[in-house]
């Protein structure tokens, strides 16, 4: 047994010197661990799921600077311009080594207590729970990096394998250990405090297996279809076997603090405001209108529908394919998807009990626009306001603006997220169902329609939200959103390729009006669809897996180039992503998004010989603009 303990110290990687070696001798001081050679199986396993959760050190620079931000779930230049930091790397490089370590010693452990003759009625169900979790982490981990090492902890320096043998083991994992479970074990009084996800229920841990297969068969679609639809076909064979209600879903309680179940968006100094890819979809998509979703007080605020706001040249960038670039709303939107007031709180809406109230800049609303030498050309209250951010480069145009990189003037993220008190999501169900559509859609075999699946899944989000009065009339809406995405899954018609809308010079006050066009998307189907059943899906699926799935929003844009992201602005050059330029922003090319993050500085330091395997299997450079294996590659 101390040997297999002592195995489990080896460094996954560079920089785990601080993990689970160090520590061991707590472990086996806690009133759970009785002894080296009685140690319990689930406090490895506890203590890998909730260092999981990120403490706020590592989850402001993984989960808000790097997820949020590559997957657009929030307006912040960071990666998204390509930029690269390598203490943000390090810190979670290290933890995800850390989480891995401490599931890889709990299938350790039980293993030799099996082999011993020393095993519980339960030490088999809980070596496939670590399995299956261990195949979540390596998927997290491989889809941050590429390449990880699979047969870990066998030796001071671990091989490196290509994410195509991590995802077939990964898959491999699933279905096996989700085949060992035996659902009809009983478990002894307080074994379910030590899982805070399930509680230890062995049919909830089998439904996340299934689940999870299907995200991960899912993401080999694009380079791997026989392989991704016999996989997903294996595990999607009834409904019963897969997360389908939100008591399934795969969550943890946060709590305030400073460790590790602390909020995960809980940071006051990150104000997470909204992103243009998602505001262009949220705008119009489902035809509720605003009148509708609030109060009174704010009727005399809400703008036609053809309202584009006021221009400003001087102060706006222009340099984006973002439809709504030189603009600023200067009010609420005639229509917008009910989610968007929920996850996003009206700029001056103080008296929202999910109004996000930092100080004074969070609640000042009024600020100007500056001429070259500081003098005030405009003041803009932005009080009952619905704008959002391009990320990138504004120049000049962005030193005169002191409005759209303030708090106080743009939505930003309800503070039901930032206070500690919500369950993070890992899976939900909602997932489920968009994973099925996207399946159907395919042609694979599915338990269910496309169409059913796709408004299941929009009616698990709506529920979750408490937004569900408004379904009927949004699954029925042919309403084209900003990018010319509609929500009826029988309206297949594209739409124009433009569109006329009023405008106000912002300057002086004049009328006009502007044609506007839907953004061109090269990264799907050349530009030449926005309407189709796959665009919708992922439309849906990006929609609801906000905020609590930023990898995954940012996986499927990687996979599938869906749906739109805008590019950054680029009033000056954005020198981490050179193919960006003046002459070529109004197009979408995969050199223009983050691909990956690069690995630690230390790696290369410590494991030379696993540092060049990666590279190999990377087939390119160590770079942020290198795509995966399974990402669109054009």
């Amino acid at each position: 047994m101390k040997n297999i303990l002592m195995k489990s110290c080896v460094l996954l990687a560079a920089g785990m010197l601080a993990t689970s070696c160090s520590k061991f001798d707590d472990y086996t001081k806690d009133p759970l661990a009785a002894s080296p050679d009685q140690v319990q199986v689930e406090y490895f396993i506890n203590n890998s799921i909730i260092g999981a959760q990120m403490n706020p050190d590592v989850a402001e620079r993984s989960f808000i600077l790097y997820w949020k931000t590559a997957g657009h779930q929030h307006s912040v230049t960071a990666i998204s311009g390509g930029t690269y930091n390598d203490g943000w790397t390090s810190a979670y490089y290290d933890q995800v080594s850390g989480w891995l370590n401490s599931i890889n010693t709990a299938i350790q452990v039980a293993n030799e207590q099996v082999s011993k003759g020393q095993a519980k009625p339960y030490t088999s169900n809980l070596i496939q729970v670590s399995r299956i979790w261990r195949a979540y982490l390596m998927s997290e981990m491989s889809d941050n990096f590429g390449p990880i090492p699979i047969n870990a902890f066998q030796g001071e320096n671990p091989e490196f394998s290509s994410v195509k043998d991590v995802y077939y083991f990964a898959l491999a994992e699933l279905k096996d250990a989700s085949e060992k479970l035996d659902v009809t074990v009983s478990n002894p009084a307080g074994l379910k405090d030590l899982d805070p996800a399930y509680g230890y229920d062995y049919k909830r841990w089998k439904k996340y297996a299934n689940s999870m297969r299907l995200r991960l068969a899912m993401r080999l679609s694009e380079v791997d279809a026989n392989k991704a639809k016999i996989e997903f076909e294996a595990a999607a064979t009834t409904l019963d076997n897969l997360i389908i209600t939100p008591i399934e879903a795969f969550q943890v309680q946060e709590k305030d603090g400073w460790d590790a179940l602390t909020g995960v968006m809980s940071r006051p100094w990150n104000t997470q405001p909204i992103a243009a890819s998602m505001n262009n979809l949220y705008l119009g998509l489902g035809g509720v209108k605003s009148q509708d979703q609030l109060s009174a007080d704010f009727s005399s605020y809400i703008k036609p529908a053809n309202w584009m706001g006021q221009k400003f040249d001087d102060h706006f960038t222009t340099k984006t394919n973002d439809p709504s670039a030189g603009y600023w709303f200067d009010g609420l939107p005639y229509s917008i998807d009910p989610r968007a007031y929920k996850a996003f709180i009206i700029p001056g809406d103080v008296s929202n009990p999910d109004f996000t109230n930092s100080g004074g800049d969070a609640v000042n609303t009024v600020r100007d626009l500056v001429d070259d030498a500081g003098n005030k050309v405009k003041t803009i209250d932005a009080k009952y306001t619905w704008n959002a951010r391009v990320a990138g480069s504004w120049g000049a145009k962005g030193t005169k603006n002191q409005v759209v990189t303030y708090e106080g003037t743009m939505p930003r993220l309800s503070n039901k997220f930032r206070d500690s008190k919500n369950k993070r999501i890992f899976f939900a169900a909602w997932e489920t169902y968009f994973l099925l559509a996207e399946a159907a859609e395919r042609g694979w075999g599915t338990p269910v329609s496309g169409k059913a699946a796709y408004e299941a899944g929009i009616k698990s989000s709506f529920d979750y939200w408490g937004v569900s009065s408004y379904l009927g009339t949004y699954l029925a809406s042919q309403d084209f959103n900003r990018v010319g995405t509609s929500v009826n899954w029988d309206h297949t018609t594209e739409p124009n390729a433009t569109y006329t809308m009023n405008y106000q010079n912002g300057y002086t006050g004049a009328n006009g009006t502007v044609t506007v066009s839907y953004p061109k998307n090269d990264l799907y189907k050349n530009g030449t669809v926005r309407n189709d059943h796959l665009t919708k899906i992922i439309t849906q699926k990006f929609i609801a897996q906000n905020p609590w799935l930023p990898l995954e929003a940012w996986n499927d844009q990687r996979r599938l180039g869906l749906p739109f992201f805008e590019n950054p602005a680029i009033e000056t050059p954005l020198v981490n992503l050179p193919a960006l330029n003046s002459s070529n922003y109004m197009t979408s090319n995969i050199k223009f998004f983050p691909q990956r993050i690069k690995y630690p500085s230390s790696l290369p330091n410590a494991n030379v010989k696993g540092y060049e395997q990666a590279k190999s299997f990377l087939n390119g450079d160590d770079a942020v603009l290198t795509p995966l294996w399974w990402a669109k590659q054009q």
